[in-house]
């Protein structure tokens, strides 16, 4: 097998193909041209968006050139795959402006440098689209019988799939078809839920350009997915109580970023070293084999480095430090300024905690302390009504409170 297949084998990113053997065989004949999606529905990828990215990055160093587009055109609609209800409608500008802000994160992730690796927007030959030269021309290539074979539609069938979700298909698999002819793209790799999605591009492109006959091998496409990736518990992954995990720092902050990788359950640690990292695999199982916390620690950090670069990793693992061990460098954890004029009259417990976002209400901060989860400065405080005064200060003046075992907020006063 082709050693760029074998690796995303090795690593996890294979789920199904659509002819293996032939995807192995024109690789093995040199450089194979692919491309990966994204919908702009949100001015930012989360951390589930970017397993097909990571994808890329390996496909890549092994030779071979990858495209990210970016949906500014599917976008309009909507993908229906893997959602229980249709996606809200955004306007037109806002979906701009989410493309520009993905694709300046994908920039820093892989680096496009318009050979190896380019950005494309599907608003190019989406938006203009004229429907009845459409319909005749690819909607003519469907079966609708078999598109609702699909599990996308299928599960959506018994919620209520509107027309307009009906149609997605149809533009995925076209914009297979057009970038094949702009750019020769033989291969579109993406998550298992886009299977039919991709397999509809792969026949189009059979369809309109006869690529299993001798004469047009040239014209053959592929498709590849990976799994669906989820926690050992079977959540899905990148979730947590606050939302996705968001590259942007203004949604997830750094600190959160890492800390969620850093608290992952022990069975997903080399898992998601094999995915989210580039380290090589021995050195993974070597690092998985020894002390798991230590392991944690390193994901977390070679994480953080590759999406927010080495600086905020360095500060997120020193935040994280002062945070668990009493080392490290306090200024690097979140934090939040208060008066100081409001120490002198007191703070009350569950209000301080409330303030500083460790808890969405007072009444969970109650809960929080009557579980004895809310500590300040290494002291855990069981009385609801304790109020905070400078005889809580540490020696720098602060306070450092924590809610639990994993939420922490350094506390300076101005």
């Amino acid at each position: 097998m082709n050693k760029a297949l074998e690796t995303l084998k090795e690593r996890g990113f294979f789920a199904q193909c659509t002819d293996e053997q032939g995807l192995s065989d024109l690789m093995d004949k040199g450089p194979v041209t692919f491309y990966v999606g994204c919908d702009p529905t949100g001015p930012s990828l989360h951390i589930g968006h970017m397993v097909p990215f990571f994808a890329l990055r390996h496909l890549r160093a092994a030779g071979h050139n990858g495209i990210a587009l970016i949906g500014g055109g599917t976008a309009r609609i909507g993908d229906p795959s893997g959602k229980t209800e249709m996606r809200k409608m955004i306007s037109y500008e806002q979906i701009d402006s989410n493309v520009e802000h993905i694709k300046a994160q994908l920039d820093r992730f892989i680096g496009f440098d318009g050979k190896t690796a380019l950005s494309e927007n599907n608003k190019n030959w989406l938006a203009d689209l004229n429907y009845i030269d459409f319909l005749r021309d690819i909607g003519s290539c469907f079966s609708v019988n078999k598109m609702l074979t699909f599990e996308a539609y299928k599960q959506r069938l018994e919620r209520g799939l509107s027309f307009i979700e009906f149609n997605y298909q149809l533009l995925q698999a076209y914009d297979f078809y057009c970038l094949h002819q702009r750019h020769n793209v033989v291969l579109q790799i993406g998550g298992d839920d886009q299977w039919g999605n991709i397999t509809a591009g792969v026949d189009l492109i059979r369809r309109k350009l006869g690529g299993t006959t001798e004469l047009n091998a040239q014209h053959q496409a592929y498709g590849l997915t990976f799994p669906l990736i989820t926690r050992s518990d079977g959540k899905k992954m990148g979730k947590t109580e606050k939302g996705a995990i968001f590259l942007d720092p203004a949604l997830t902050p750094v600190f959160d970023f890492f800390q969620y990788w850093r608290n992952v359950a022990d069975p997903d640690v080399e898992k998601f070293f094999k995915l989210f990292t580039f380290l090589p695999l021995d050195e993974i199982s070597s690092i998985c084999s020894g002390n798991i916390n230590e392991a944690k620690e390193r994901l977390a950090y070679e994480v953080t480095s590759l999406i927010h670069g080495k600086e905020e990793a360095d500060k997120a693992l020193a935040g994280a430090k002062a945070a668990f061990s009493g080392e490290g460098d306090k200024s690097h954890m979140p934090t939040a300024e208060l008066l100081k004029a409001d120490l002198e009259n007191g703070l009350g417990l569950l209000n301080l905690f409330t303030t500083t976002k460790l808890t969405a209400s007072n009444g969970d901060a109650r809960r929080l302390v009557q579980q004895n989860g809310a500590v300040v400065n290494g002291n855990v405080i069981s009385d609801v009504k304790y109020t905070v005064t400078s005889k809580d200060l540490d020696s720098d003046g602060e306070l450092v409170l924590r809610a639990g075992k994993k939420k922490f907020c350094r506390v300076v006063f101005k």
